[in-house]
């Protein structure tokens, strides 16, 4: 066809229909009366009702074996295309022969030969493709407004010319036509907006390519709720538009008929091109990939599956964002539409655009040149759109609009990304995220009711002992089968320098003073009295007899941050390991697991440690044990002196090598470690909020949808690098001290930020303080060495209270005089 002609010629025919001879014998037929007398026509006359078809046969039987190869005719009106001169003038000499031949006529004075752009049939028609004739097109420009229905039917007629240039036709006229359908003539502000949107669409009509058929067609379509659009295109470049307006039935389909719908409507539109090839079909709706797979179609869409069984198409997903010529149909309109019914006042946006400093360069310069070509931005309504997303000025109503996506009834309270993604979608501004990101971590309902344990606070070791058993940690291996002889856990004392451990059986009824007998006749009996002890808040270790008892003795105690078991992260893998072989030794005797714990021991004291590189008993005495497979007792290398001054020079020597391992052993975990965590420090005197731990509370008291978070609370102190001591009510029953991966930073909630106030004195609520935390039955009088908090008492904590209300991030306006309206989800929020 018509694709990569580069020379255009055009002809016009003298007299039109008066070049074809009656035939004789029937020129009575065309006989006529007037004041002289009766006359016949000898030529076709005009107002025949066959006239047109017969003259079109004509031209049509004639001109046969050039139609489609490098000419085109309507009517009188001859276009001649070709991509050289030379076989220009061939081809123009073949259409003159046959026009002498068959004694037509040209009217040279409408003839235009050999340019590289020609008029034809309304259309400029050149290299580059097809685009509207700028005559018609000025004369839309000065059409006056309509003054009656036959004025916007003359109007409409004349724009429908040119709709294949313009994205959404049927959508943007929606007004127009509805003011032909009623009796009188109503000329509202949409239908004013609409006409003039049309004239500035036409002005910036693109050049559409023209179509060809050795290339494969690609077909996008999208549905809205007010009509449906589709582009035919080529290699990413469009060849038409199409678009139709639903009625008020289709307009009640659901989003897959919708998007049905659109597919047929578009397929239908642009037959000729579709049906002889295989063609790309894009849209937005998913499930249609799956229409052949459905077992049981209603008759709508059995019908509409049968009208698709005709085309050879290949189905591809595209989303709305990628299908942007097709989608901007749907996205500009709703966007809009949706603004000025929750924003009152919406249409003082425009005045903003101009002293905006991100766009007032860009909507000035769009408005001074309506026909300017910008590949980002377009003026459509007043409104500046960056591709189908609404441009916001700097003003409140950003702010309004995330707290509207994130907080409203609907949204969810979705994180960061998933609001930006919201936001995204239908608005555009610099520096975008960056907002997303303040407003939403200064929602309180997100503060309080999302969040769990924090990756937070780099990994600090305790320090390195000088030499075994003089800084030890303790813990309780529970939930073992209880014993003949009554034992039901053990206590696991390990030394932080040689890594030995000590398993000692025990009951779970034994008091302080009873774990105390037993350490000094299985510790202190051996290894003789330490500097430190680490272990966690059990009640046995938090006693006054146990405290009294080491501070008398001079030994320090060290306490793990409460539901933070990694501070005592030595034990806790002995633990694990002692799990480990407990079970591979006891096989189907579990109950008698204290019979062989002795074994367990020399067999974990024996087995090398990964961090000092040789076994703790070697740490300990200088030498391996002996085993049962030692049946020849060999002599060892470091043993030939036996000088107590070699001996102790060696094992000085071994402590140091140890001093030296851990030392390298606790820097590459905390390089590993720290690779995965982040630093973080509160200062003394800010608010922070704490994570619910389950084990803080008694049994049932955490619900499954409380809040995960409660605060703000007061920081007193720092212990450590990790740990800190907060500002607790006594009442609530819990350790004050938590370590940093169950704190986060307290923000507080920004203010509810209306868009566009007209009286900038009205007052708004102010929160009162808040209630009491503990009921009144719970007061003071209540035991302070050990009060647990009641399921009444955690509800009254977590429960947000009416000054948590009136901070919340959207406050709902009852004063008829404001100016802005908030949706009804956010105002039910």
């Amino acid at each position: 066809m018509m694709a990569g002609a580069r020379i255009f010629s055009k002809i016009d025919l003298r007299s039109g229909y008066h070049q074809i001879r009656v035939r004789e014998g029937d020129e009575w037929k065309t006989a006529f009366k007037t004041k002289d007398g009766l006359y016949e026509w000898l030529v076709m006359p005009f107002g025949f009702s066959n006239a047109p078809s017969t003259f079109m046969r004509v031209m049509t039987q004639i001109l046969r074996p050039f139609i489609g190869v490098f000419l085109i005719v309507y009517f009188d009106d001859i276009l001649i295309y070709t991509r050289s001169m030379k076989e220009h003038l061939d081809h123009l000499r073949e259409v003159f022969v046959v026009l002498r031949r068959e004694k037509l006529y040209v009217n040279l004075k409408k003839c235009h030969f050999m340019t590289d752009s020609i008029c034809f049939l309304g259309f400029i028609v050149s290299c580059k493709g097809v685009s509207a004739d700028p005559s018609k097109i000025s004369a839309i420009q000065e059409w006056p407004t309509p003054k009656s229905i036959h004025d916007v039917r003359s109007f409409h007629g004349l724009a429908t010319f040119y709709r294949r240039f313009i994205k959404g036709f049927s959508s943007i006229t929606a007004p127009l036509t509805d003011c032909l359908k009623g009796k009188e003539f109503q000329w509202a502000s949409a239908a004013d907006r609409a006409f003039r949107e049309i004239k500035a669409r036409l002005t910036e009509a693109p050049v559409l390519r023209l179509p060809d058929f050795g290339k494969v067609f690609e077909v996008a379509c999208d549905a809205s709720g007010v009509g449906i659009g589709g582009v035919l295109s080529q290699e990413g470049h469009p060849i038409a538009y199409f678009s139709e307006k639903l009625n008020e039935a289709r307009q009640r389909y659901s989003t897959y008929d919708k998007e049905f719908y659109a597919v047929v409507q578009t397929l239908r539109y642009w037959r000729h091109y579709l049906i002889a090839a295989e063609f790309v079909l894009y849209s937005d709706h998913q499930a249609l990939k799956y229409l052949n797979s459905q077992k049981n179609l209603s008759a709508r869409h059995a019908k509409w599956a049968a009208f698709l069984q005709e085309y050879t198409f290949v189905l591809k997903h595209k989303a709305g964002i990628d299908n942007k010529p097709a989608d901007a149909l749907s996205r500009m309109t709703v966007i809009l539409h949706a603004m000025r019914v929750q924003v009152i006042g919406f249409d003082v946006m425009k005045s903003e655009y101009v002293d905006c400093k991100d766009f007032g360069s860009t909507y000035t310069r769009l408005l001074k040149v309506p026909s300017q070509s910008d590949s980002d931005y377009l003026i459509r309504e007043g409104y500046l759109f960056r591709g189908p997303r609404l441009c916001i000025p700097d003003s409140s109503l950003r702010e309004f609009l995330i707290q509207e996506l994130h907080s409203s009834g609907a949204a969810g309270h979705f994180g960061r990304d998933k609001t930006a993604a919201l936001v995204s979608d239908r608005y555009y501004w610099p520096r975008q995220l960056k907002d997303v990101t303040r407003v939403v971590s200064r929602c309180r309902t997100c503060q309080v009711a999302k969040g769990g344990k924090q990756n937070t606070g780099l990994y600090t070791p305790l320090p390195i002992p000088d030499r075994p058993w003089e800084d030890l940690s303790m813990d309780f291996v529970l939930g073992l089968p209880r014993t003949s002889r009554r034992h039901g856990c053990i206590l696991v004392v390990v030394d932080r320098f040689s890594k030995m451990a000590h398993f000692i059986p025990c009951s779970k009824t034994s008091d302080a003073s009873h774990i105390a007998t037993l350490f000094v006749a299985e510790i202190v009996r051996l290894h003789g009295l330490p500097k430190s002890m680490v272990s966690d808040r059990d009640v046995k270790f938090m006693s006054y007899f146990w405290k009294t008892l080491w501070k008398k003795l001079g030994t320090k105690l060290l306490y793990s941050t409460a539901y933070h078991p990694q501070t005592d992260g030595q034990t806790e893998v002995v633990n694990r390991s002692l799990g480990n072989l407990l079970r591979c030794l006891v096989g189907e005797r579990p109950s008698s697991w204290d019979l062989i714990l002795h074994v367990a021991e020399f067999t974990y004291n024996n087995s090398v440690n990964r961090s000092t590189g040789m076994s703790p008993f070697r740490v300990v005495t200088g030498y391996d044990p002996r085993l049962p497979i030692d049946l020849v007792d060999l002599p060892l290398t470091y043993r030939t002196n036996e000088l107590a001054s070699t001996f102790a020079s060696h094992l000085h020597e071994l402590h140091e090598d140890i001093r030296r391992k851990l030392a390298l052993q606790y820097d590459k975990v905390k390089a590993e470690v720290d690779r995965h965590r982040r630093f973080t420090h509160f200062e003394v005197g800010s608010e922070v909020m704490i994570r619910v731990h389950p084990g803080r509370f008694p049994m049932g008291a955490q619900k499954k949808l409380a809040a995960r978070r409660m605060g703000p609370f007061k920081v007193l102190k720092k212990i450590g690098e990790n740990a800190y001591e907060l500002d607790l009510p006594l009442e609530m029953g819990i350790s004050p001290i938590f370590n940093v991966s169950d704190l986060s930073p307290y923000n507080e909630p920004t203010s509810c930020a209306f868009p566009y106030p007209v009286t900038p004195d009205i007052p708004l609520p102010r929160s009162e303080p808040p209630p009491p935390i503990l009921s009144p039955s719970h007061t003071s009088d209540a035991p302070t060495d050990s009060p647990v908090p009641s399921e009444e008492i955690l509800e009254n904590m977590t429960r947000p209270s009416m000054a948590d209300d009136l901070r919340a991030p959207l406050v709902p306006c009852t004063d008829p005089t404001f100016p802005v309206s908030v949706s009804t989800r956010a105002a039910s929020h």
